[in-house]
């Protein structure tokens, strides 16, 4: 069990170098740091590596990393300045091109809902001029409505009193008849003259 241990710790060594070296690793932006000849600071310096720089990890020992910069040149430096973050100097780019696309899907945005806004604001006033129009023509109808139901009112009041005043009439005619007749019939008997009777008592 213990050789079966050792093995894989043995093959775990052999392939974390490789593995590391297949990762992008960067120099820590806003920096710059030494490149030493061994992994300790009691190593001479043989060169420096500017912030950002990309760089290759070979291994690493008590704290240290071997690399490997672009320059060809190998050497030591403190682990915790390398990252595996994209260097700051190679984003600015990318997120300068997202920040102008960013911006410009923002001014299409902003000049869409301007259209928009300009359609609806047009439509809210035509339709509110047609509703003004259809209030004043409302408004209109029924002043017109009242006009004509004060007249319909008048005509029937008229009515009423030529159908009052009608039966008046006929009253009156009525009661004239019936005193021309009743008049002529008291004095028609004393108007006709009586005939004469018979000495034989027969008219």
């Amino acid at each position: 069990m213990k050789h079966f241990i050792s093995f894989f710790l043995f093959c775990f060594t052999l392939i974390s170098p490789i593995a590391n070296a297949e990762q992008a690793h960067y120099i820590s932006d806003n920096l710059f740091t030494y490149l030493l000849k061994g992994p300790g600071s009691q190593y001479r310096i043989v060169g420096s590596v500017n912030a950002g720089s990309p760089v290759t990890l070979l291994e690493k020992d008590n704290g240290y990393s071997r690399i490997k910069d672009a320059k060809g040149r190998t050497g030591w430096i403190e682990s915790k300045f390398i990252s595996t973050d994209v260097a700051l100097q190679e984003r600015l780019p990318v997120l300068e091109t997202e920040l102008t696309t960013v911006k410009a899907k923002l001014a299409e945005a902003l000049s869409t809902n301007d259209n928009k806004n300009s359609d609806l604001n047009s439509a809210l006033a035509q339709r509110n001029s047609q509703i003004s129009t259809l209030e004043t023509r409302n408004t209109q109808l029924q002043n017109e409505l009242t006009i004509a139901q004060d007249e319909v009112r008048s005509l029937r009041a008229k009515i009423d009193t030529q159908k009052d005043d009608l039966l008046m009439k006929w009253f009156t005619y009525g009661g004239l008849v019936a005193g021309v007749g009743l008049l002529l019939g008291l004095l028609l008997p004393h108007i006709t003259p009586r005939r004469r009777k018979r000495a034989n008592g027969w008219a």
